[in-house]
């Protein structure tokens, strides 16, 4: 581990979700939350997330995910967040519960376009979640920015396919040719439910793409196990997400959603 990594001070100041942004939410599927974090937050986090790529390698991608994270640390802090579940509860409709954290990195001049699809294309939820993907560096249409499709969450769960990529990525079986471009500034995050459409672009600039998603569902939500419906906060999909004091080289490869 790096040494000048070292457990910090880090608290995300109180973000009461208006009226507008909820209503925004509920109709296009999406928000953009804008100066959630300070800069200084944004640089603790992206440091601790580059040396986290250092670690399990960081080659040209189109997304690298991994939820590790060490203990103590500023995304520990972050992902752990009152404030942030707060957030999502709003969003939600309830009280919600973390699903799964993640990295969002796209590397620079070699990061592909990630096509467009539903998170719940891949595991399968009976009820609200949402997305809060946190910009950690600017994102730009020059170096693949989220695009979403508004309304796109009113349609329900859509039929999908492999990306044809090779990565068991997932796509919708159309090709979208009207979306909106969500650009943003270190420190802004844009909340999406499980349903919104939503892909990126290739990153053609020489600088990482670096964002943290946190996921969260309502406590009321379940999820598909092969046939079976469970209830997600008895049965969690995931165990491991609550950090650890070494961060390893993944084995074989986990979907992210």
């Amino acid at each position: 581990m790096n040494t000048i990594l070292s457990p910090v001070s880090f608290a995300v100041a109180p973000y009461p979700i208006s009226p507008a942004q909820k209503e925004h939410y509920d109709t296009e599927g999406y928000v953009v939350l804008r100066n959630l974090l300070t800069r200084e937050q944004v640089d603790l986090l992206r440091e601790e997330v580059m040396e986290i790529m250092g670690i399990i390698g960081l080659e040209p991608t189109k997304l690298k995910q991994t939820g590790q994270y060490f203990h103590g640390l500023a995304l520990d802090h972050f992902v752990h967040s009152k404030v942030m579940r707060q957030i999502a509860s709003t969003l939600t409709g309830g009280p919600s519960t973390l699903y799964l954290p993640f990295t969002a990195v796209k590397t620079g001049g070699g990061g592909g376009r990630f096509h467009f699809h539903q998170d719940n294309q891949y595991t399968r939820f009976d009820g609200p979640s949402v997305n809060l993907w946190t910009a950690l560096s600017p994102m730009t249409v020059a170096n693949g920015c989220l695009q979403i499709i508004p309304k796109s969450h009113l349609q329900g769960t859509l039929d999908s396919e492999l990306s044809g990529d090779g990565d068991g990525h997932r796509k919708v079986k159309w090709e979208p040719d009207d979306f909106s471009q969500v650009l943003m500034e270190p420190g802004d995050c844009v909340a999406f439910t499980r349903l919104t459409v939503h892909g990126s672009g290739p990153n053609n600039t020489p600088e990482h793409r670096v964002a943290y998603a946190l996921q969260y569902h309502r406590d009321d939500v379940r999820w598909l196990d092969g046939e079976t419906w469970k209830l997600l906060k008895e049965f969690p999909r995931y165990l491991d997400i609550h950090g650890c004091s070494e961060i390893v080289p993944p084995q074989g490869k986990r979907d992210g959603h």
